[in-house]
C-alpha cells in the first residue's frame, strides 16, 4: 500500500461529529453546513431532470449549459471572467477541486503554504502528494496572513508551489479587504506560485462585498467555489473550479479520471441555481448575521473572546485562562457532561490551541440551549 496514503489520519472533525450525533438530545455546534433546505425552485429543477431522463454521462467538465450560467454569475457577482469553454471545470465539491488543482500541480519535494488554523483537508492534500505543507500561524495576527509575514515564509522556502488562501475563513470566519488582498499579491505576482483561493463562503460575507482573488491575481489563480453553502446544498457535491486555461485543462485531465463527471442530476439543479438564484443567499445571510451576533454576545458574556466573523458560519473562541486550556478535553468534558458539541480549535492546526470553533449554522434555539450549557458547564470549571 502506498505510505502516503497509510500516513494519512482520518479526520478528526468527522469523528467527533459521528460521536456527538450518536448522544440523543445532543445540542451540535459543529457542523460546517447550512440547516436551511436547498430551495424549492432548484429541487424543483432536479427533479424535471430525473422526469425527463436527464440521467446519463455528462463531458468531464460539466454540462456545457451548466459552465456558461457559471461564468455569466461569477461575472454579476465578483466581475470575474473566465470562459466556460476553457477555463471552468465542475467538481465533486470544492473538496475534489483542491484535490484535484494539487494533483495536477504538485510534485514531490513540494511544498504548500498553508495559513493556519486551516480547515482540515489541505494538509492531507498536500502529503499525498510527497509535498510538505508550510503553515503560517495567523493566532497573532488576528487570524489574517501579512504581507511582511508572506514575504519571509516565500523567501526562506523557496519550493513553495502552491499558497492556499480560504476566505471568509473556515474556521474562524475573518475575511479580506480589497487592499489587504493587494498587498498580499504583490508579494506573489511573476513568482513560480499558484494560489488556490477557495472562496466557498463569498455569499456569507456580512456587511461588505467580497472581493475575489481571482481579480487580484488572475494570472497565478485557481478560484474554487460552488453552491454548498451559498444555498444551502452540501450534499447536492458540486464544486467549481476557475482559472488559467493552461492549468485548468490539467486539473480536468485529473478529475476526469477520479469522476469521469459529476452527477448529471446535481448539474441541472445547478444550471437552476445560477440562472435564478441570485437572490437565494440574501435571507439565509441575513438569518446568520442575527446568530453570529447572539452567539458572540452571549460567548463575550461568559469571557470567551474572538474575532468578530465578516463571513462565513463560525466563531473561533478563545478559552478563557481561568479555564480548562487542553481545548480536546475541554471539548470531549462538555460533549460528555453537557450533550454539547463544539469542536475543538486544534483539529484545525497551528494557532487553534487553546480555542474552539463554534457553527452558528444552528437555529435560534439551539444557539440559547448552546449558551446555557456552555455556562453551566463554566461555573464547575473555574479554576
Amino acid at each position: 500500500m502506498k505510505p502516503s496514503v497509510i500516513a494519512i489520519k482520518q479526520q478528526e472533525i468527522f469523528k467527533f461529529n459521528a460521536r456527538a450525533k450518536s448522544i440523543p438530545g445532543v445540542i451540535n455546534m459543529t457542523v460546517g453546513e447550512p440547516n436551511f433546505p436547498t430551495p424549492e425552485h432548484i429541487k424543483e429543477a432536479a427533479i424535471k431532470a430525473i422526469n425527463d431522463n436527464k440521467t446519463h454521462y455528462t463531458v468531464p467538465e460539466g454540462n456545457h449549459e451548466l459552465l456558461s450560467a457559471v461564468s455569466k454569475y461569477l461575472h454579476d457577482k465578483y466581475d470575474l471572467n473566465y470562459d466556460p469553454k476553457t477555463q471552468i471545470v465542475a467538481t465533486t465539491g470544492v473538496t475534489e477541486g483542491v484535490f484535484s488543482a494539487f494533483n495536477a500541480i504538485l510534485q514531490s519535494g513540494d511544498e504548500v503554504l498553508i495559513p493556519s488554523p486551516a480547515f482540515t483537508i489541505y494538509g492531507p492534500d498536500a502529503d499525498f502528494n510527497g509535498a510538505s505543507p508550510v503553515y503560517i500561524d495567523t493566532s497573532k495576527t488576528n487570524f489574517k496572513v501579512t504581507p511582511d509575514v508572506l514575504k519571509n515564509v516565500l523567501e526562506t522556502n523557496p519550493r513553495i508551489k502552491i499558497f492556499l488562501l480560504n476566505f471568509p475563513s473556515n474556521p474562524t470566519g475573518v475575511s479580506y479587504t480589497e487592499e489587504e488582498l493587494k498587498a498580499l499579491a504583490d508579494i506573489l505576482r511573476n513568482r513560480d506560485i499558484f494560489v488556490i483561493s477557495d472562496e466557498i463562503y463569498s455569499e456569507l460575507t456580512y456587511n461588505f462585498k467580497h472581493i475575489s482573488f481571482g481579480n487580484i491575481l488572475p494570472e497565478q489563480t485557481i478560484v474554487m467555489n460552488g453552491l454548498s453553502k451559498s444555498h444551502a446544498m452540501t450534499g447536492w457535491r458540486l464544486g467549481i473550479v476557475c482559472g488559467p486555461a493552461e492549468i485548468i485543462s490539467q486539473i480536468n485531465k485529473i478529475h476526469e479520471l477520479a469522476t469521469t463527471s459529476i452527477t448529471s442530476i446535481t448539474q441541472f439543479a445547478a444550471i437552476e441555481a445560477y440562472k435564478n438564484g441570485y437572490d437565494d443567499p440574501i435571507s439565509m445571510r441575513e438569518q446568520y448575521q442575527a446568530r453570529r451576533d447572539k452567539l458572540l454576545s452571549g460567548l463575550n458574556k461568559l469571557g470567551f473572546k474572538c474575532p468578530t466573523p465578516n463571513g462565513a458560519f463560525y466563531l473561533f473562541a478563545k478559552i478563557p485562562e481561568d479555564l480548562e486550556q487542553d481545548d480536546v478535553k475541554f471539548a470531549n468534558d462538555l460533549l460528555e457532561k453537557e450533550h454539547l458539541a463544539i469542536l475543538p480549535g486544534s483539529f484545525f492546526g497551528i494557532g487553534g490551541e487553546n480555542h474552539l470553533r463554534f457553527s452558528y449554522a444552528a437555529s435560534m434555539e439551539d444557539i440559547s440551549q448552546c449558551l446555557l450549557k456552555l455556562a453551566d458547564f463554566t461555573k464547575g470549571q473555574k479554576k
